[in-house]
């Protein structure tokens, strides 16, 4: 199994729209880590499709290892 590219390892703050389904990028390959734009296509990656129902501040998770996929539960504190 492909290993994913954890470089970045602070979350990514964003404020996203409501109903939206956005891509999460699972492989760390993508140019900013936090969404996908194609890059796993050489790995055994998916991204990740979510959407939010509440307009607020989210963090994304960049390093990769977070258990609250796609989002920073502070995993990135202990890499």
């Amino acid at each position: 199994m492909d290993e994913n590219n954890t470089t970045k390892l602070q979350p990514k703050a964003i404020q996203i729209d409501i109903g939206t389904n956005y891509f999460w990028c699972a492989c760390g390959l993508s140019k900013d880590k936090t969404f996908c734009d194609g890059s796993h296509k050489t790995t055994s990656f998916k991204p990740l499709k979510f959407s939010i129902s509440e307009k607020k501040t989210y963090y994304i998770c960049t390093c990769k290892k977070t258990k609250k996929k796609p989002f920073c539960d502070g995993s990135h504190l202990k890499v």
